[in-house]
């Protein structure tokens, strides 16, 4: 198997992580905010912070080096739209996936913290979560675009 080809298979299975991870967390999290239980919240949110970190994370960092290695090795001017419009939907979500952790984090934080000491969730966690809510939309949609560059190339 030729180089071009493990860099292909390496960012198609890293892109499935990174997306599915994303979508699954995401998921995840809201189904347990919605639920309304301190307990089930804090449970989630501590899942969905290292499912971020190990999967989102990892995957996040191979996605730009293989897609641009394989960039080079097929010898695409890095000018070409479907490159430039893929870069820029990257950086979008990835400008959006960088305040999501850490609005995860808090979430994870007040959330434990409310458990711990059986009270209600602070105000500040629901403004965080509105937060969360609405940088995961740019991210979410900017990586469909991705997708659909990335395949009609």
């Amino acid at each position: 198997m030729t180089l071009y080809l493990w860099l292909k298979f390496i960012h198609v299975v890293s892109s499935t992580i990174l997306f599915g991870t994303g979508i699954g967390t995401a998921c995840n999290m809201l189904l347990a905010h919605r639920s309304k239980d301190v307990h089930i919240i804090a449970t989630t949110a501590r899942y969905v912070v290292a499912a971020d970190w190990v999967f989102t994370g990892t995957t996040g960092f191979l996605q730009p080096v293989t897609g641009l290695w394989m960039v080079y090795l097929a010898g695409y001017p890095l000018t070409a739209t479907w490159v430039l419009g893929s870069t820029v939907g990257y950086l979008i979500a990835a400008l959006c996936w960088f305040p999501v952790v850490y609005l995860q984090i808090k979430m994870r934080d007040c959330a434990v913290e409310a458990d711990k000491n059986n009270t209600p969730l602070p105000e500040k966690y629901y403004r965080y979560f509105t937060y969360w809510f609405w940088l995961g939309w740019p991210a979410f949609i900017s990586l469909i675009i991705v997708f659909y560059l990335m395949t009609n190339k």
